[in-house]
């Protein structure tokens, strides 16, 4: 296989990866994340992975394969990004409470030769969290950096109730469909 390179700057995506043993490097996509209006979750973790993908290996050039991934929490087809503010991850919080949500992870894998797109979806449910629970996990500021306003593998972990899916897809990376995928590069 060609040299892997980590077209992301998310240290949690580097610990999965680290975690099942690839050697790889990281390279952070300059591309512009705006998403197309409109577009469902699904195909925006896809549009965004591409993105980020063929703009770093565009930059590397041939001999590298270049993993590029994107994840997004939605709840009735709503994306929520990064909050912007501590009001933004608490009005994020109150969405989610005590309802089902859906986590979606875009992954490309490409070469100069070919490439791969895909998406993966799983689903958390949040406890009925009162107004204390919420203003107590943003004043941590795990919220502010992570889609949705929480991570599940951190504090984020007591606000839910139940997961359907692959917890790893959660954390942002798919990580044993990655490395199925990534045999035959």
């Amino acid at each position: 296989m060609n040299k892997l390179i980590l077209a992301s700057g998310s240290p949690r995506r580097k610990e999965l990866l680290e975690m099942a043993g690839f050697d790889f490097e990281v390279v952070k996509s300059g591309a512009d994340e705006t998403l197309p209006r409109g577009m469902r979750p699904a195909d925006a973790v896809k549009y965004l992975s591409k993105l980020k993908a063929f703009d770093v290996l565009d930059m590397k050039g041939s001999g590298y394969t270049v993993l590029g991934s994107d994840t997004v929490v939605s709840i009735d087809d709503k994306i929520l990004g990064k909050p912007k503010d501590e009001d933004d991850a608490k009005s994020m919080l109150e969405m989610l409470s005590g309802k089902t949500h859906s986590v979606y992870t875009g992954v490309t894998i490409c070469s100069n030769e070919k490439s791969e797109t895909f998406s993966v979806r799983s689903d958390v449910t949040f406890f009925d969290l009162t107004k204390e629970e919420i203003e107590n996990y943003i004043k941590t500021k795990e919220p502010m950096d992570k889609a949705g306003a929480y991570g599940i593998q951190g504090k984020g972990s007591l606000l839910v109730k139940s997961v359907s899916g692959d917890f790893f897809n959660i954390v942002g990376l798919p990580i044993s469909l990655v490395y199925r995928r990534l045999k035959a590069f």
